[in-house]
Order: structure tokens, then sequence, then C-alpha cells
């Protein structure tokens, strides 16, 4: 069985430490701005896969939101200011589901 040396373990660093060195603490103007382009990032990957799962183009979603295909690229790719509406919208098409479904709206 392998041992683990400890004295290299408590010389790693965590992930928060390495963000905290390489894009401020959080509350920074500069980790904010990262955080958000992360959180594009996830979004925009989670809706791309899942049209790809339904095999659907960026353009039949595109027409069924009624944005331009280069728009649902930009949120694919991160690279928009997404509105909590436009993600709803784009979900909805996608079927993806966002409110648990024992709660009634």
């Amino acid at each position: 069985m392998m041992q683990l040396d400890e004295k290299k373990l408590a010389k790693l660093s965590t992930t928060n430490q390495m963000l905290d060195e390489k894009y401020g603490i959080e509350g920074t103007e500069f980790r904010a701005k990262f955080d958000a382009k992360a959180l594009a990032w996830y979004y925009g990957t989670l809706l791309k896969e899942r049209r790809r799962e339904l095999k659907l183009t960026q353009r039949e979603v595109a027409e069924k939101v009624g944005r331009e295909q280069t728009y649902i690229a930009r949120v694919e790719k991160g690279k928009v200011d997404l509105q909590l509406s436009s993600f709803f919208r784009i979900a909805a098409v996608l079927g993806i589901q966002l409110v648990p479904s024992f709660v009634s709206i």
C-alpha cells in the first residue's frame, strides 16, 4: 500500500489559494470579473452540451428562442453577458428543468 508523505501534502496549495494568488482574494474587483467569466463559461458549456445531446444546431435553438445563431454561439463560448431571462428561454428550449418538479409556479 502506498503511503502519503504528510510533509509534501502540507506544501500543496488549495484551489482557493491558487485563485487568490492569480486573481486576487474574493471581494476584489479583479476576482469578481474572473468569477463572472467563469460562470458565463460554465453556463455556456452546460447549454452547448445539452444542445448537442439533442442533436440540435445553434441555428435551430436560435430560431426557437427568437435570436440570431451568432448569439447562441457567443452564449456557448461564455462571451456574452447572459441575462437570466435569456438563459431560462434557452434552457426551456433545451428541456432543462430549472425548478424542481415538486415546486409549483
